[in-house]
């Protein structure tokens, strides 16, 4: 690599001269220990308000739920993170309680007024009714609607409909604080899987006294009870945590199966240390591509997630490069409990609506993305077609339900475009709308590499049949708030399931979570109906049969084109121990530990003691 490119990679990572070790620096005390890795553009740090994967995987550290899942076991499992166990349920699962641990404390603030903060059941209830705030405008109330705690949706549209503020002094009958450390809820209905919706980082306790000191800013001024605190941010470049210098101990403790033996292998090595094991992470964001990769074959990073442009690079014919074997270089290859997908804007007036000619448009745009292609040319084969919201890992998931979410046919787009009236009727080679008007679709989209080769593929497939589109850029935060209120008449995104559940893939279908996971703004009654029955029933036949429905319902309406699930590879330097990837959560800076005997390039930075809030 030549020097100057070498030096803007140093610039990218915030290094400079400065940040240089002196000759024999660092000889009388040990380095601290420093995770370095690189993400793509966050949004914020306040678990009620942000809903994407890079912005939660900074807030699972600085705030905790009462939940977590088991780091090493599969299937998943729950533990307690800070509730002294877990849950407990009447025989109906209509009223669980849960205890906090007493002695857990939040990071130190001003608005404590010098006093130590300890964690109680009533930040919990806070915390979740701030999810009902209209004014918070969460994307997680769309989730947390589902669990059905009594009285706290009424109280919600009670807000919206006097055009008031949301009242957080008002009992509610679903959220109890009977004393200090206990939270009883009380549910609508059946829920017997509602022990994983607190184990979700939108539901972490947040203290009301900073988020009423910090106002709009406590998206920047996160103060949690977790294992790191912030300790420096520059938006869209930079991210440093710290270890919390008054986190409780806490130590390792997980169980992988029993034939699981890299999982045994991991426990063996780290039973017992106490958490988290290392003292600072540090974070690039960039969201190309090449200087990602370049910046970890340099050890400029200790882990990454594989771009697909360098697959080929990395794990020839499937398999890990010789010269990252030699290297010391581990690698992971999992299909993610997620979904690569085009959502239609149920509300505009082209590709919207519920009459038979806007599903047979939304239908034949589905058939003309070549997915087969995508999968091969563009994600190199880390990916699998989707069938159904239903992803990999999933309960619901079935491997050998096929449907016509995965099949590419311009023929098929073609004829149903025809019987429906979308025609070129002046001959210049693009089609009309039925009524004779110009027909343009416009794809949202964002100004990377990465994302312009998508956008090539989806122009091109849908030029074969006759399909004109324009691409409106914009950064991922812009682009998600404007589809949020509903904005964009198409965007091709992706989303992950937060817990094992198959509802979570269908909650996207909800109508009750429009503007929140629902960027469609989908709203049928019976899949509404079809999602309440499974949120209450035990898993067995009768809910399976259930998923089948919904599935079905999915393809005939399609609202959004399915189009992967896709297969992320990890890629990590041996110093770093006791990774494995995270399926339905955000922790791992917290579970792992960087065991060097090599030298490794200096920390960039000194930590600060106090946070910077970006500009």
């Amino acid at each position: 690599m030549s020097i100057l490119r070498r030096w803007g990679l140093l610039l990218m990572f915030g290094l400079g001269p400065a940040a240089l070790p002196a000759p024999g620096a660092g000889l009388a005390a040990a380095a601290p220990k420093v995770l370095r890795i690189a993400s793509e553009s966050e949004t914020g740090f306040d678990p009620a308000r942000v809903g994407d994967v890079r912005s939660f995987r900074v807030i699972a550290h600085i705030f905790e739920p009462l939940l977590r899942y088991d780091p090493l076991a599969r299937p998943v499992k729950l533990m307690p993170l800070t509730a002294a166990a877990l849950p407990e349920a009447s025989p109906d699962f209509r009223v669980w309680t849960v205890r906090v641990r007493p002695g857990i404390f939040f990071t130190d603030d001003p608005a404590f007024g010098g006093r130590p903060r300890e964690l109680v059941a009533a930040d919990y209830a806070y915390s979740i009714r701030r999810l009902a705030d209209p004014a918070t405008m969460s994307p997680g109330w769309s989730s947390f609607e589902q669990a059905g705690i009594a009285g706290l949706a009424a109280l919600r549209r009670e807000a919206v409909d006097g055009r008031k503020p949301f009242d957080f002094a008002r009992p509610i009958a679903g959220l109890q604080v009977l004393d200090r450390y206990t939270l009883r809820f009380v549910l609508d209905g059946p829920r017997p899987r509602f022990p994983q919706w607190l184990a979700d980082p939108a539901a972490a306790a947040v203290a009301r006294e900073v988020i009423e000191a910090q106002g709009a800013r406590a998206m920047q001024h996160p103060v949690g009870t977790g294992p790191f605190r912030l300790a420096e941010w520059r938006r869209a470049s930079r991210i440093v945590l710290e270890r919390n210098p008054g986190y409780r101990e806490r130590f390792y403790e997980a169980e992988p199966a029993a034939d699981d033996a890299e999982g045994q292998a991991i426990l063996a090595r780290l039973r017992g240390r106490r958490l988290p094991m290392i003292d600072r992470v540090e974070i690039a964001v960039i969201d190309e591509k090449q200087p990602t990769w370049l910046a970890f074959l340099n050890r400029e990073t200790d882990w990454i997630e594989l771009p697909d442009a360098f697959v080929e690079v990395a794990l020839p014919g499937g398999r890990l490069a010789p010269h990252l074997a030699r290297r010391g270089v581990a690698a992971e290859r999992t299909v993610q409990p997620a979904t690569y997908y085009t959502m239609f804007n149920m509300q505009d007036p082209l590709v919207g609506g519920y009459a038979p000619e806007q599903v047979a448009l939304r239908r034949a745009i589905g058939l003309a993305i070549d997915v087969p292609r995508e999968i091969e040319g563009l994600r190199h084969g880390l990916a699998v077609p989707a069938q159904s919201p239903l992803a990999v890992h999933l309960s619901g998931f079935d491997p050998h339900w096929k449907s016509e979410m995965s099949e590419y046919s311009s023929a098929r787009a073609r004829a149903l475009l025809d019987v429906y009236g979308f025609l070129d009727r002046d001959g210049d080679g693009w089609r009309e709308t039925p009524a004779g008007q110009p027909l343009l679709l416009r794809m949202a989209t964002q100004p990377s590499q990465e994302t312009r080769r998508f956008d090539e593929l989806m122009k091109r497939d849908l030029a074969a049949v006759g399909l004109r589109v324009s691409f409106v850029s914009a950064q991922w935060p812009e682009q998600y708030k404007a589809a949020r209120a509903g904005r964009l008449m198409m965007w091709s995104v992706s989303g992950r399931a937060g817990a094992p559940d198959g509802i979570q893939g269908l909650l996207r279908y909800d109508g009750a979570a429009a503007g929140g996971i629902n960027l469609a703004r989908f709203d049928l009654p019976a899949m509404n109906a079809i999602i309440q029955r499974l949120l209450a029933l035990p898993d067995g036949a009768e809910r399976d049969a259930l998923f089948e429905q919904a599935k079905r319902l999915t393809v005939a309406w399609m609202p959004y084109k399915l189009r992967t699930h896709p297969m992320q590879v990890a890629l990590w330097h041996k110093e770093l121990v006791g990774f494995r990837r995270p399926l339905f959560w955000n922790q791992w800076f917290d579970t792992v530990d960087l065991e060097s005997s090599d030298p490794r390039p200096a920390p960039r930075s000194a930590p600060r003691s106090a946070p910077r809030s970006a500009p």
